[in-house]
């Protein structure tokens, strides 16, 4: 009998792979690979990726007029570095993520957006393979719709939690949303004490709820829920366009023969009772319901803050080696 695993990918779902580990990726074949700081520092703290962390620094050293700025220079190339591995693994593309701590800020994003892009195509690689990860507040958007318009770069805006972030990234035509799945149903869970299964799981009605509004009004960018918990999750939205999973998961699905029926259908969307709505050029609109989901709005502003404390601490590691 076929795993669950190879079940969940016959539903038309795109399997990603989320880890900065090598070992990982290989093994459950998946066509993507994620990454963000917090795995690459979980990543780098291990003997076999120390090899990386020497490229990076030795292409650093006689760059930058101070230490800071070697180490903000090697921890581009140390993603990059790791992008390039997981790309000899992969067939389709590597997410490489812009420093969280540029999220309110449009032009620093674009312009860290282009030297990661630069410094893939020295090492000859397509920016066709990559995508570039964003976080999906208002500034973050709209630097992700000049990167898509003018540039050709590919991005996935990640950290979305709800609904009008959803519908600002399709409308920016970005290339590939990520809503974190796991982080709603944490929030939902610490915010009124119940249980949920699958079926009730906030953070699966969420993506439902995206993934349905994108293929009645027929927008292209990609849906890849993210950030589970629990298999009954990733079941619950079999059918998604693309699922990205912790190695943990997906070996739980790797070793399963449960039954994954197809939960989502791109058809069926198309009868659905949904409501077309807009926030281009809206920014007063935007920030004002995003301030009126306390969940979206909390589980963002976090986000932000823990992606950023990794990031922080990986440049201080580096800085430590000048």
């Amino acid at each position: 009998m076929t795993n669950s695993l190879e079940q969940l990918k016959a539903t038309g779902t795109v399997i990603v792979t989320d880890t900065g580990e090598f070992e990982s990726i290989a093994k459950y074949k998946p066509q993507d690979a994620t990454t963000n700081p917090s795995l690459i520092l979980a990543a780098s703290k291990k003997q076999e990726y120390a090899k990386l962390i020497d490229v990076a620094i030795d292409y650093a050293k006689d760059k930058g007029s101070s230490k800071k700025e070697k180490a903000n220079i090697a921890l581009d190339r140390l993603l990059v570095e790791f992008g390039k591995k997981i790309l000899d693994i992969v067939p389709g593309r590597v997410s490489t993520e812009v420093d969280a701590r540029l999220s309110f800020d449009k032009q620093a994003t674009i312009n860290k957006a282009l030297s990661i892009i630069d410094l893939y195509e020295k090492e000859g690689i397509s920016r066709d393979r990559i995508l570039i990860k964003i976080a999906s507040t208002w500034e973050g958007i709209q630097a992700a719709r000049e990167l898509e318009e003018k540039h050709n770069i590919h991005c996935n805006l990640t950290l979305l939690f709800s609904f009008v972030q959803a519908v600002a990234c399709a409308e920016a035509k970005v290339t590939l949303i990520s809503p974190f799945v796991g982080r709603i149903l944490d929030w939902y869970k610490a915010s009124t004490g119940k249980d949920y299964d699958a079926e009730s799981d906030p953070g699966v009605l969420s993506v439902r709820q995206i993934y349905s509004y994108y293929k009645k009004f027929g927008y292209k960018t990609i849906v890849m829920g993210a950030s589970f918990r629990n298999v009954g999750e990733i079941k619950a939205l079999a059918g998604c366009d693309f699922l990205t999973v912790a190695p943990k998961l997906l070996e739980e699905l790797y070793n399963s023969q449960d039954d994954v029926p197809q939960k989502l259908d791109a058809a069926k969307a198309s009868s659905d009772d949904l409501e077309k709505v807009s926030y281009v050029d809206d920014e007063a609109q935007f920030r004002l319901l995003l301030n009126e989901d306390a969940m979206a709005t909390e589980k963002l502003a976090q986000g932000i803050r823990n992606f950023g404390k990794d990031a922080d601490t990986l440049l201080k590691e580096l800085e430590e080696r000048f």
